[in-house]
């Protein structure tokens, strides 16, 4: 897996949020990738649930409900 692939996650995730990916081919251009990529990262993201969609108004993606992508390993205190 290549070594920015969780990055490129969350900023995907972070731009859906706030409306501001701009087109496809604008967004492929902020991430530095192909749009056949970014298309793999929104597929990948679609799997995993997120509701993902596009308004062709604002020219940007958004999440068709409220939330977001989480990637992170979160450590839990110990039981004991």
């Amino acid at each position: 897996m290549p070594k920015h692939y969780f990055n490129r996650l969350q900023n995907i995730d972070r731009l859906i949020r706030v409306r501001g990916t701009g087109t496809p081919k604008q967004l492929a251009q902020r991430l530095h990738i192909s749009e056949s990529l970014l298309y793999e990262y929104l597929s990948f993201m679609k799997e995993q649930g997120a509701p993902i969609a596009y308004c062709k108004d604002r020219r940007s993606y958004y999440y068709e409900c409220q939330g977001g992508f989480n990637l992170r390993f979160i450590s839990q205190p110990a039981k004991g």
